[in-house]
């Protein structure tokens, strides 16, 4: 079905409506579809998780309340409270703990971590998030998520002498 108009100037403008509501449903089948899949992708499990690592898991942390199996195809984590910290613990499929990392306070961290961040160029951003890594053989890392306005963002690296190792902008 063809539509003439006529504009100022004596512009004919053609157009078909049955292209403008195919482009119009083409628009909106992509949005749609994008919503669809991260609602399905959200609380999807693409494989079963094995036993090997909810025994692992079991074993580490056996007082973990609140736990939540996740899926990111190269390995699982498992979100848990362990007394009033939220943590994340990840495993290989063969139940192979590969690390921790949990959610804490600037004022939690070691004092060396602390200081290290006084010391730091970014000792006058805010500080938004603090987090422990925690990996085998005793190793721990530090991560100080700061922000200075609204458009400077840094993820702040420390090892457990104090030492900022690295810092990367983030989102």
């Amino acid at each position: 079905m063809l539509l003439l108009f006529r504009g100022g100037h004596n512009f004919i403008f053609l157009f078909s409506l049955n292209n403008q509501i195919e482009i119009m449903m083409r628009k909106y089948s992509f949005i749609l579809i994008g919503f669809l899949l991260s609602v399905m992708g959200a609380d999807a499990q693409i494989r079963k998780i094995p036993a090997e690592v909810t025994n692992a898991f079991s074993a580490q942390y056996p007082d973990a309340k609140d736990v939540t199996y996740g899926d990111n195809l190269k390995d699982f984590e498992i979100e848990f409270t362990s007394g009033e910290e939220k943590m994340t613990a990840s495993y290989n499929n063969k139940g192979v703990w590969k690390g921790t990392e949990k959610k804490t306070t600037l004022s939690k961290l070691p004092q060396a971590v602390q200081d290290g961040f006084q010391k730091s160029k970014y000792a006058d951003w805010e500080v938004k998030e603090a987090t422990i890594f925690y990996f085998s053989g005793n190793t721990e890392k530090y991560r100080i998520k700061v922000e200075k306005g609204e458009l400077q963002r840094k993820n702040l690296h420390f090892n457990k002498n104090g030492r900022l190792t690295k810092d990367s902008i983030t989102i």
